[in-house]
């Protein structure tokens, strides 16, 4: 079974790729710590259900089985983690599945399949109910970060994500035990990111590391999840801020090995592996601009829609333009193949499919966050945060029988004190969030697209300014001629 596996991969893989997994094969055999017994040694791939992840999970495969033909069936275990979210559509799952079958795992003792939802890890089950702690975790990130940056893409959805990836990694090398770590990423990248990881150690006041390893590293991002979530709850929030910890007791010696020498990361190469023999789906909700795995993107350019409409007082669609022109670049800067691209374009090419996404972006955003389309209004404007700053505008713009209230609406987030209970009620009904919520808001900066780029003061801040997945443009408000500068960002 395993040597028709095989050679169906090869036959599936670009020419190139062929020669490639033998060239791997030896490379990482190099790598691993036991090879007298070589069924002693763990190698992790993280597979997310995106376009890149499946072609990387099929890469490996093809190595394992490839190692076991030249050692006379000696092999490394093969570990597939998936971290799930509730960004995550259960087509994602699908594709996950379909290809776990085709790549012929399921039933290979040497593969071990795990499905990560925070700090739990279970077996890889196609029909795994969503977690409601899950839902609830990415829902009040979502609406806390958001609710500091007028709902903007990459701070609402991305920030936390990260981390919770960070997290990902050190919970699945925890409890796997692996002794490599496979990635696709450029030596460019892995640069990149760490200069990354050091300026925002220097930010929260973290000395630099000395300690380069694949634990140093989770250990200094503990440290700046840490000093973010308690930006973002608040420092009294101890059960929200210990689930967000990044998990870092994991092997001194684990590494990761870079596969993108031997690849061709270029979707078009490997159009017919993905499609043909893998059988992925890129279905309308999952595949959103740069993401095949996740549907957050629509919903950011959704936001961007919701704020140009509501704040803005322009049209929804002016809002979805902005932000398709935006990822469209992207997609062009990433070698996104052609048809995709226009894939995406025709989607946001007429009002009738403008329509069709929002409608189906109100439809996620209540059945994945539990969100009404009036808490994601709310959330744009950014009413509560920097001591009410937005109060007004949102109040006279869609709530005008609360804006005789205004000052009690202040003064009841400013000190706690409940002398109207409707009230309260009607901000946690308008807001999503609860009135400890509103109250860490209150006294939270809000985020401005110009605002300052110093290696003082709140980390949230500094992350926006510095993330380059982003886009300053000039915007007016109704009919007026003097724009003002935002930002779009997103995937």
């Amino acid at each position: 079974m395993q040597k028709k596996i095989l050679s169906a991969l090869r036959n599936a893989l670009p020419d190139n790729d062929v020669n490639a997994v033998e060239q791997c094969v030896t490379n990482l055999h190099d790598r691993l710590p036991h090879k007298e017994n070589l069924s002693k040694n763990k190698v992790m791939v993280a597979y997310g259900g995106g376009k890149d992840s499946a072609y990387t999970t099929a890469f490996m495969r093809a190595v394992h089985l490839a190692m076991a033909e030249r050692f006379g069936g000696d092999t490394f275990r093969l570990v597939i983690v998936t971290m799930r979210h509730s960004g995550m559509p259960f087509v994602v799952m699908q594709n996950i599945d379909r290809t776990y079958r085709t790549l012929g795992v399921y039933d290979d003792p040497m593969a071990e399949l795990l499905l990560i939802e925070g700090e739990e890890v279970r077996p890889f089950d196609l029909h795994a109910p969503m977690p409601h702690t899950l839902i609830n975790f990415n829902r009040t990130d979502l609406l806390m970060s958001g609710h500091q940056s007028y709902g903007d893409g990459r701070t609402s959805f991305c920030n936390a994500c990260n981390f919770n990836v960070a997290n990902f990694f050190g919970v699945a090398a925890r409890h796997c035990g692996v002794d490599l770590i496979v990635t696709g990423d450029s030596p460019s990248e892995q640069r990149d990111y760490a200069q990354w990881i050091h300026k925002l150690a220097r930010q929260t006041g973290q000395k630099p590391a000395g300690d380069t390893s694949f634990k140093g590293t989770l250990k200094v991002l503990d440290g700046i999840s840490r000093a973010y979530f308690t930006e973002i709850h608040g420092a009294s929030h101890a059960d929200r801020l210990a689930d967000r910890r990044v998990t870092w007791d994991v092997s001194e010696t684990l590494s990761f090995f870079s596969i993108y020498d031997y690849t061709d990361y270029a979707s078009g190469a490997h159009w017919s592996l993905l499609t043909d023999f893998l059988g992925f789906v890129f279905d309308d909700l999952a595949f959103s601009f740069t993401e095949s795995d996740c549907a957050n993107p629509a919903m950011m350019a959704h936001l961007r829609g919701l704020r140009t409409e509501r704040v803005y007082k322009r049209s929804y669609r002016e809002g979805i333009d902005q932000y398709a022109d935006f990822a469209i670049d992207l997609m062009k800067h990433k070698d996104f193949p052609g048809h995709l691209i226009d894939t995406i374009k025709k989607r946001y090419a007429t009002e009738g499919g403008v329509a069709t996404m929002r409608r189906l972006m109100e439809t996620y955003a209540r059945t994945t966050f539990g969100l009404k389309t009036e808490q994601l209004v709310c959330m744009v404007f950014s009413p509560f945060a920097g001591g009410c700053a937005g109060l007004h505008d949102y109040l006279a713009a869609e709530q005008p029988d609360l804006l005789p209230r205004e000052a009690k609406i202040c003064a009841l987030l400013e000190t706690g004190h409940i002398e109207d209970q409707g009230l309260a009620f009607k901000l946690e009904r308008l807001s999503g969030l609860s009135l400890t919520d509103l109250r860490q808001l209150f006294g939270a900066p809000l985020w401005s697209p110009l605002g300052s780029d110093s290696e003082q003061g709140p980390l949230l801040p500094f992350i926006t300014k510095s993330d380059p997945n982003q886009k300053l443009i000039r915007v007016n408000f109704g009919n007026d001629d003097a724009p003002v500068m935002d930002r779009v960002s997103g995937r």
